[in-house]
């Protein structure tokens, strides 16, 4: 019986990152949890694909879109359940049977992973926690949090949409009975310290405010580059 986990993970020049997160991903295959990994890339120029070859990853190139990217790699991939990182993710130890014991037990619910920062501080632990409260309270973890869901699941609530930003949101919205895994994804900090944690969180929040009232993703996605 093929095992249950497609990993899927959208990539953009990240081979700085994406050697820790497929090193986190290893008790997974010891597990006997992923049937493979699916790297969908937006056009990498530096030694990504070299990375992800390596690993004996598939590769699937397209145009550069968040959501596009992961509406390709979602579809390549094989398994059962999909469980989609982001490449800055790397996922803390005992996630392989955190997952198995949600397979076995989590009524086939969504899921997503508590969200912990790569950095200390008195900040990185509140935007942390905050993150953490929006996905409990309103059942809206972001893509750095991770999503584990079953494929049919998957499907029937349409996908990702092929949109720059927020592509995350629309799928979680559509997806019923999310819930927290008893394990963190450990993300980079790096677009918070470059912009200030106040004020990166502010315009994360600004930026997801305007989306709930209907702003266009791309033209919310080139004010998030500036």
């Amino acid at each position: 019986m093929p095992a249950p986990v497609s990993i899927v993970i959208p990539a953009l020049n990240a081979a700085d990152e994406l050697p820790g997160c497929l090193e986190h991903l290893m008790e997974g295959l010891g597990a006997g949890l992923i049937r493979e990994l699916v790297i969908s890339d937006g056009g990498s120029a530096d030694e990504t694909r070299a990375i992800a070859q390596a690993a004996g990853a598939e590769w699937i190139s397209g145009p550069a879109s968040r959501g596009g990217q992961l509406r390709r790699g979602c579809a390549a991939a094989r398994g059962e359940w999909l469980l989609v990182l982001h490449a800055d993710t790397r996922l803390e130890p005992g996630w392989a049977a955190a997952v198995a014991r949600h397979l076995q037990e989590g009524q086939g619910r969504p899921a997503y992973f508590r969200l912990r920062f790569r950095a200390r501080g008195l900040m990185p632990g509140w935007v942390a926690g905050w993150a953490n409260l929006r996905a409990r309270l309103f059942a809206l973890p972001y893509g750095d949090q991770g999503l584990l869901v079953r494929r049919g699941d998957y499907e029937a609530a349409g996908g990702y949409p092929d949109q720059p930003l927020m592509e995350d949101v629309a799928l979680v919205r559509r997806l019923a009975g999310l819930t927290a895994l008893p394990c963190a994804a450990l993300t980079g900090a790096a677009r918070f310290q470059r912009a200030g944690w106040l004020r990166r969180g502010a315009r994360n929040l600004w930026t997801l405010m305007r989306y709930f009232s209907g702003a266009d993703p791309e033209k919310l996605a080139a004010a998030y580059r500036k």
